[in-house]
């Protein structure tokens, strides 16, 4: 999603009785606050999160959410459905409507998702070259052996997109279940993955994604991240940005 961003004047214009030309008496005046601070330029920008104060009354307030769900099978990755419940009927906040999702999961996966209504936010996380690493546990038709992990390493070649993925770790579990880390998030990448071997995915489940992880948070629950957590995985993502 693209950052809101408005002019102060344009802003001001839109959301008062006044008209782009008073905001500069209105700046003159010491009329106007953004985050606590007295304007001091038409040109200043209004972002989405930006607390703008005229007069006293607040005219933007709007905050961050960032929110992380335990998605069970059956429930659709999307905010609207006719014949299915969605991911947004399970989250519990005042401002759930606004929240839209990053990094969806197909509809018999489960696991973390993580929905926000901060557009710069979720941008950086599903950037290709941020490489955000994610993590899912896999419950296979057919036994799996070293030779996967191996495949795996190098890189599995997806002919429809001409390319091969990038190297993704896959530590087995047991005879029939693996966990499986990569960066990349092609459509049905994982079950594509295995498919190379003939080897139907049973069961999909996602544990973390980036320095995120369920921890015990309960199939269908939810929880709010907190501002610190959201800063260390934007963190994490320009980290990684830089290293690749």
């Amino acid at each position: 999603m693209k950052p809101r961003t408005s002019r102060l004047d344009r802003f001001i214009s839109q959301n008062s009785d006044f008209s782009l030309s008073d905001t500069r008496f209105l700046i003159a005046q010491k009329r106007i606050l953004l985050d606590g601070h007295l304007a001091h330029s038409i040109q200043q920008k209004v972002a989405q999160f930006t607390h703008v104060e005229l007069d006293g009354i607040s005219l933007q307030h709007e905050q961050p959410v960032y929110m992380m769900l335990n998605k069970p099978r059956g429930v659709v990755s999307a905010t609207k459905d006719l014949k299915h419940p969605t991911v947004l009927d399970l989250i519990q906040h005042p401002q759930k409507d606004q929240l839209h999702i990053v990094g969806r999961l197909d509809f018999n996966t489960t696991g973390l998702v993580l929905l926000t209504n901060d557009g710069a936010w979720s941008r950086k996380i599903s950037l290709p070259e941020t490489k955000l690493s994610k993590t899912y546990e896999v419950t296979l038709a057919q036994p799996i052996t070293d030779e996967y992990v191996a495949a795996f390493k190098q890189g599995i070649y997806f002919a429809y997109e001409n390319m091969t993925t990038l190297p993704a770790s896959l530590e087995i579990i047991s005879k029939f279940s693996a966990r499986l880390s990569l960066v990349e998030g092609k459509y049905h990448q994982v079950k594509r993955m295995f498919g190379f071997f003939q080897n139907e995915v049973l069961a999909l489940h996602r544990v973390s994604v980036g320095p995120f992880s369920l921890d015990g948070l309960e199939m269908s629950n939810s929880r709010q991240l907190t501002i610190e957590e959201s800063q260390s995985l934007m963190t994490q993502c320009t980290v990684q940005g830089h290293q690749s």
